[in-house]
């Protein structure tokens, strides 16, 4: 499958997932929020519980919610779920589901000199995102709690772009009063989703290489999950193109005579590298045994 095919296929997955977890369109015409039954169960991705649309519910903001809440309890729901997506696909999530991932990517779309972070710079960098996940995603939400035993879902409320940008610009657009009271908070999050968005422009994905908690998360999984991808270098001439086509600017390994794992935490499965290696030396491998797969 040559790249151009390959990405149309992909975006027209992504817009696809992002109308079926927002597809409540009643939400979007009348500024309110969806309360159904769909609201009780995480969808894999980022998807704002406060966006009109979305019948379903954020897999980080329902951990903050109940590691926040007065109960004191600990999700093994929210938790366990992220697992199972975690080993099923690993970061493909991010890659082909996520609505958020898919504004950035058509944000990459737009003809703009793009920032090669230094990998002195970058590397330090990308630990942020698991920096925001401890602290902002459990720490936070576990111990600073106020005098009735709440916290706030810190994430959420004071970073989160993809919630004001599919949550809270929507509900202010269609709600007068609303509007009313927005406030210093409101300005903070619209500062940080204007950073973000100028950001994906000029690197791609930025969000995702920097900031995103669950990215982070299923990040941990991609060695291990059911879906990988494979670079058999037999078959590898070394010409990078694979890196150099990469969002995440993940480093692929070189040529040799191994068939090696693509299992960076990094890498969102897109399958950009497969479709544009011209030796066809990047594979798919799923449950299959990896000597059959070799052949």
């Amino acid at each position: 499958m040559n790249v151009r095919k390959h990405n149309r296929i992909r975006r027209i997955i992504q817009i696809a997932s992002a109308a079926v977890l927002n597809g409540y369109a009643a939400g979007f015409a009348g500024g309110r929020i969806f309360t159904g039954a769909g609201k009780a169960f995480c969808v894999p991705v980022l998807n704002c519980y406060a966006c009109p649309g979305a019948l379903g519910s954020c897999p980080i903001g329902s951990m903050q919610t109940v590691l926040g809440g007065s109960r004191h309890r600990f999700s093994f729901y929210v938790l366990g779920l992220l697992m199972v997506f975690g080993i099923a696909l690993g970061r493909l999530w991010c890659g082909f589901v996520c609505p958020f991932g898919l504004i950035q990517d058509l944000l990459g779309m737009i003809p703009a000199r793009r920032i090669k972070i230094a990998p002195k710079v970058d590397k330090p960098l990308r630990y942020l995102k698991y920096a925001v996940l401890l602290i902002l995603v459990v720490l936070l939400p576990l111990l600073a709690k106020n005098q009735y035993g709440i916290a706030d879902a810190w994430f959420c409320k004071y970073i989160c772009p993809a919630g004001t940008l599919e949550g809270g610009i929507p509900l202010m657009l269609a709600d007068r009063q609303l509007r009313s009271l927005a406030g210093a908070l409101f300005s903070w999050k619209m500062l940080i989703l204007i950073v973000v968005l100028i950001g994906a422009v000029l690197i791609p994905r930025f969000f995702c290489r920097y900031l995103c908690p669950l990215g982070a998360l299923y990040g941990l999984f991609n060695r291990y999950s059911f879906y990988q991808l494979n670079l058999d270098q037999s078959c590898c001439t070394g010409c990078n193109t694979c890196t150099q086509v990469c969002p995440m600017a993940v480093e692929i390994p070189k040529a040799g005579d191994k068939l090696v794992q693509i299992s960076s935490t990094e890498c969102i499965r897109c399958g950009r590298c497969k479709a544009a290696c011209p030796a066809g030396a990047i594979r798919v491998k799923g449950l299959r045994n990896e000597a059959l797969y070799r052949n």
